[in-house]
Parts: structure tokens; sequence; C-alpha cells
């Protein structure tokens, strides 16, 4: 049977809640032969732990699976099929819901992530107490092997988001298990889906360019049986698809690009390219890739006590000052009140004033703002800890200094701080399983033997010769930020070639460590994608406790490129001017 000229794979979630419009907007496109909604992300995944301990029959992202059981016969006239990671910690009840909006509808579940119960290997990972959760991140095989017995729709669990556009182009192009560049370009073509609108104008450095985001466009990947993809979005939206876009997106969170392990190949996207061949239309191409490694990541959620956060609205003259005081009045308030009772100090405080400027630490500019948001953020093994500070919050309204709102939401409860413990799997202690309407279905699941390090290439900066200037680099770069896990990812490409030299030159390790010395990263790594003339920065333990325990306001990482945007890079005087550079 020949092989399909391209298969058209759309993203229509980039996250549990996105957009509810993205569905109706892809089946009037019409081009998709699948739709992707991928729902889960470490947060997620405590979210569903939490709400299945509350009812067994929750754990998987409703509003997901809801939509697509509402929209089966759209897909089904549409020709085309759906496969989604919504399922999360319950894909059975997932898949139940969606049977019962259509029972003749064909849906497969992919489990075995869940490794609840399974004591040898949760206690090889040197977990610090009982998880709430814990699964092993599948790959996009069982997800082939679903579509291969005629599943419509395929719900997963704790699957890696990419697998969820691989899967389809196994299946469709046949791509064998050790055809690993090809499998190294559907996975990119899957980096750049599983976050919807984020490369199509979303989080785009150059916002104002994006015409608007009240319709946002949702991205399409057209791939080719050689591995190359266009990515584009639906006519009559607001989508930017621009190399900007699609680049920063690649570098998002990918860590190092010559090693971004997933269960069925190790990528290598260092000398990927990425080129502007109509408008809304960017071709990605060049991707390589070897053998998977021989482990799985696993990743547990541990309970660690409880954390309240509040927010108070602070005006007048001197607002930062006031707002300092008061979050440091209320905090040795709140450590009298736990002395008074025999408790143990809070475990972590975190206070920011907002609008001041706190998270660029020393290189913040706003210290003389008349109107901030204080706050304060506290975490302590006792609920009744968190919650008898939290009940003292409104009396600073009458002690207090003028100016000082809560902003008529009510006083915050005490939630559960959840810890994200990640750990390797050996993958013979995994077995996937697949089945298609209830019927267990065989499957060969890809195999792992990569352990080595590859070949770190570092690429020699060279001295600038004659006079310089100096300019934001901003003005000659873009880039985007996010967390892996405690550690941040911050990629930084050049506008144009010309200014390639620059960053390694002025992008030092040493450099982006100094300028974002308030996060308290214990280590930065730099990593070179030379195809596209970009950057990638790991910046060790920078967020914390990671996103699901840190106290932090934005505990992912997400403003870190903007603030490494706006430090002062030294430039050759003859790229003054340049007319790459953006106006700043």
């Amino acid at each position: 049977m020949p092989f399909p000229e391209k298969i058209t794979v759309s993203g229509a979630a980039g996250a549990w809640g996105d957009s509810s419009l993205s569905t109706s907007q892809l089946l009037a496109d019409g081009r998709s032969d699948y739709i992707v909604y991928e729902g889960l992300a470490e947060i997620t995944m405590a979210i569903l732990s939490r709400a299945r301990v509350d009812d067994s029959e929750q754990g998987y992202a409703r509003d997901l699976i809801e939509t697509i059981a509402a929209n089966l016969t759209g897909f089904r006239e549409g020709g085309m099929r759906v496969i989604t990671n919504a399922g999360g910690v319950n894909p059975f009840a997932a898949a139940d819901l969606i049977k019962s909006s259509d029972p003749l509808v064909r849906v497969a579940v992919v489990s075995g992530d869940d490794l609840m119960g399974n004591e040898r290997i949760l206690g090889d990972a040197g977990l610090p107490g009982p998880p709430l959760s814990a699964n092993v991140y599948l790959g996009a095989r069982p997800i082939a092997a679903a579509l291969d017995g005629g599943a419509e729709v395929v719900v997963t669990g704790r699957g890696v988001d990419s697998a969820l556009v691989l899967g389809p182009l196994i299946h469709e192009f046949g791509w064998a298990a050790d055809e690993f560049d090809l499998l190294s370009a559907g996975s990119l073509a899957g980096h750049l889906l599983e976050c919807g609108p984020q490369s199509t104008g979303g989080l785009l450095t150059d916002w104002e360019d994006t015409r608007s985001w009240a319709h946002p466009g949702f991205p399409i990947a057209e791939v080719s049986h050689d591995g190359s993809f266009v990515i584009t979005a639906p006519e009559h939206t607001d989508a930017l698809v621009d190399v900007r876009g699609v680049t920063e997106q690649l570098l998002y969170e990918i860590g190092d690009p010559s090693r971004y392990l997933l269960p069925d190949v190790s990528c290598d996207w260092r000398e990927v390219r990425v080129e502007q061949v109509a408008v809304n239309r960017v071709l990605v191409s060049g991707a390589e890739g070897t053998a998977p490694p021989s482990t799985l990541k696993g990743c547990a959620q541990v309970p660690d006590g409880w954390r309240g956060q509040v927010l108070l609205f602070v005006g007048g003259r001197d607002a930062v000052a006031k707002a300092r005081r008061i979050g440091d009045d209320l905090l040795d308030r709140g450590r009298w009140m736990l002395e008074r009772v025999g408790l143990e100090d809070f475990t972590a405080t975190d206070v920011e004033v907002l609008g001041s400027e706190d998270t660029y630490g020393p290189h913040a500019r706003g210290r003389g703002s008349r109107e901030v948001i204080l706050k304060i953020g506290v975490h302590h093994q006792s609920r009744e800890a968190v919650n008898s500070f939290v009940r003292e919050i409104p009396s600073i309204a009458l002690a207090g200094p003028p100016g000082v709102a809560g902003g008529g939401a009510g006083l915050p409860r005490p939630t559960p701080l959840i810890r994200m413990h990640c750990f390797p799997v050996r993958r013979g202690e995994v077995e996937t399983r697949l089945e298609i309407d209830g019927v267990p279905t065989e499957f060969e699941e890809a195999r792992g033997d990569f352990d080595g390090q590859p070949t770190k290439r570092v690429i020699p900066a060279e001295p600038y010769q004659g006079p310089t200037g100096t300019v934001p680099l901003i003005a000659m770069a873009h880039g985007r930020s996010g967390d892996k896990g405690a550690d941040a990812n911050v990629g930084i490409r050049a506008r144009h070639p010309d200014f390639w030299p620059v960053l390694l030159r002025e992008l030092t390790p040493d450099r982006v460590a100094s300028q974002l010395a308030h996060l308290g990263a214990t280590a930065v790594e730099r990593f070179e994608l030379p195809g596209i003339n970009a950057l990638n920065f790991l910046l060790h333990d920078a967020l914390g406790a990671g996103g699901t325990a840190s106290l932090r306001f934005d505990p992912q990482g997400k403003a870190l490129a903007q603030q490494l945007l706006d430090m002062d890079v030294e430039i050759p005087q003859d790229l003054v001017g340049h007319p790459g550079m953006r106006p700043v």
C-alpha cells in the first residue's frame, strides 16, 4: 500500500484549560487527518491526582474529554481521528465518558503508565514519602498500534506530549523503530503542536506584531513522508505563523537540544532549519536522531504539607515600602502565633511586591510605583498553621497603613503542597497496555539502548575588531522561557545571522548566571543550535521547588526570557543601525 503524500495533524489544546473554540475552528478548516488534545503538565498531574483522591471516578481533564465526546459526529464526518492524553490518571473513566456519548465509536485506551502499587520501582526512586500519584512517560508505538487497529479516538494517561503526533505519523508512514531521523522529525512536529497556539503567535516576544488575541489560530502540521513539515494555521483567525514564533517554540523547555530524550528516539535538533515559505507557512526540516535511552522518565507527586498565598492591593505614595513592611510584619505576626501554640516556624515563605519588579531582582527599575500588589506565600506541614495565618490577613486593613484593599476575592484556602520527583525507570519494569473497545491488543514497543553522552560541540566566539556600541539584547534577539521541573529553560535566537557571533560572545553561561543571579541557580549550562542561530540555557534549581511546589508568583519561569532580553550587550559598531535590529 503506497504511503500518503502528506498527513495533516492539528493541535486543538496545549493545556488543560485551553480555549474551547479550537475544535469548531479546526473542524471548519477541514484539513486535519488527526486532531490532538494535549492536556497534561506536571502541575496538572498533581491537580488530577488530588481530584481522584476525592472521587475515584475523576482524575482526567474533564472539559477536554467532554469536548471530544460532544464532537464525535463532526470528527467522523470530517474523516478525522482524535488522540489525547487528557486521560490523566484515570484514562478508562475518560474513555467511558466518550463511549457514553456514542457507544459505536471505537475508543482505544493506552495504560501501564501508572506506577502506584509498584513497590520495586517506587522503592528504587528514593521518594521522600508516599506519593499521591506516580507515572512513567510512555511513547508513540501504542498510539500507532491503536490506529492500526481502527481506533477513532485514542485516550492515554501520562504519555510524552509529542507522542500524540508521532503516533499517527508512524501509523500512516510506516516509520520503523530504527528510522531515528524520521522519528526525531515527527517528534519535533509534535513538540511544535503540543502547546497549541504557542507556535502560531502565542507568547511571541514581538507581541505587538500579533494582530489580536481575540481569535487565536491553532497550529496545523502538514507532514511529508521524509519528515519535513510545514506549520500553518486556519485562515480567518488571528494566527501569526512565522520563523520567530516557530523557533521560540522549538527552544521551549527542551534542555539539551542534542539529547532531547523521548521513549522512541533521542532527538538532536541542533541543525534544524526553519524557513518562511509563504504567509503563515513555515517549513521545518533537518531533525536528526539516535536510539532512544534504555530508561524512561518517571514522575511522582508527593504531598508535603500545606501552602497559602494571599494578594493585597497597596496604593498611595511609597506603596512599595508600605507593601514590604506589611509583608514583613504579617510574617512576624504569623511566626509569633505559631510559637505561641507550640508549632514550628514556616517551612518556607516568599514575599513579592508585584509592580516594583521584584521578579527582576537587583535589575528592578520600578521602585517608585504608587500602586502594587503584595503577594505573600507560606508553606507549613500543618493545615491549621497556614489557615490561621491567612485568617489574620484582613486585619492589616484596619491596623496597617492607608491604601490597602483585598480586591474582593475573599480569603484563599490552604491547599496541599505537592512536590514533583523525577527518576529513571528501566524499560523492562514497565508493561504498556493497549485496549481497543475493551479488547487487549498486542503491539511491539520501542527498545532503548542509548546511554552515552553526545560529543558537545562548542562554537568559539570571535573577538571584536574595532569600535563597539551597546544595545539591549532584545534589539537583536528574541526568546522564550519555561520550566524543566525545578530547572529553568531559556532559549534565545538571533534576529539575523549577522547577530549570531554576538550571541556567542556575549551570552556566556557566567554572564547569564550573573544577570539572573537572583534566581539562585546552582549551575548554568549553554547549548548551541547553529541551524537556527540560537542558544538554549538550562538554569539548574532556578525555580526553587519547581512549578508544583514553588511559592513564587512565576513558578514556571515564564517571564525569564523577557528579563534576559532586557540586558545590555556589546556589539561591533558596524552593526549599529543594522536593518535586522528591532527598534527599542
